[in-house]
């Protein structure tokens, strides 16, 4: 039997702890194998394949925009609690709503309910520019924090009623609505561009609601699809 002696100051080093550095990298390396295998089964397996989502999917750390003490929980296939009565949505609906989009280059697409400001920063990652409205205060403050430490630089956030849009840098090549409309806001549908696509769900408050694809086909030509079935929390008004 062949033996190997072990320098002391390796033995050592074995037997050490991990500093904070290493269990740090520890962490970051198992969310990093959690968040691709989340795109893998939860996502890519689903349907979803536009290469720009899943592209974002993998790269955007999904840990950092919910609660710390439910960072263990961040990959996992459902919507989890954010505070205030909002949650972040499940991943696959992310993925799926944001393919929906079809967002061309260089577009400018309006989100209607930061929330944590995941949704925010998967849309960073394709789109030119992304706007975003959210109507509670802390969660707006929140998730302007955390866009910016995720190093989010082309997403502008602001406090207001969502319902009414942003007006100020429409029109939009998309909107995305993170909240159930008990119909589609007609300001919304004002501010998207002619070939423009909004997706929102629609239908009674904390009941199942229609996750609806709208294409904004000429001036006062809209088509309206049924894609599936969603339970998100309701648009909050002022």
């Amino acid at each position: 039997m062949r033996h190997f002696a072990i320098p002391l100051i390796l033995l050592l080093a074995w037997l050490q702890p991990p500093t904070a550095a290493a269990a740090e990298k520890m962490t970051t390396h198992a969310f990093d194998a959690a968040r691709k295998k989340m795109v893998a089964t939860q996502i890519r397996s689903r349907g979803v394949s536009d290469p720009a989502v899943l592209r974002a999917m993998e790269t955007v750390p999904r840990h950092l925009f919910v609660p710390e003490k439910l960072r263990a929980h961040a990959y996992e296939d459902r919507p989890l609690p954010i505070g205030f009565g909002q949650t972040i949505s499940q991943p696959y609906v992310v993925a799926l709503m944001t393919q929906l989009l079809d967002l061309p280059k260089a577009s400018r697409v309006l989100e209607v309910g930061t929330g944590s400001g995941y949704q925010a920063a998967i849309l960073s990652h394709i789109a030119k520019e992304v706007f975003s409205v959210e109507i509670v205060k802390p969660l707006h403050a929140r998730s302007k924090q955390t866009l910016e430490e995720a190093g989010c630089a082309n997403v502008a956030s602001i406090h207001r009623d969502g319902f009414f849009g942003w007006q100020e840098h429409a029109p939009y090549d998309a909107i995305i609505v993170t909240c159930a409309a008990e119909s589609v806001p007609p300001p919304l549908v004002q501010q998207l561009k002619i070939g423009g696509v909004m997706c929102i769900p629609v239908g009674p408050p904390f009941r199942v609601q229609n996750l609806l694809r709208i294409t904004r086909k000429a001036e006062n030509d809209i088509k309206t699809e049924v894609i599936t079935q969603v339970r998100f929390v309701p648009l909050t008004r002022q």
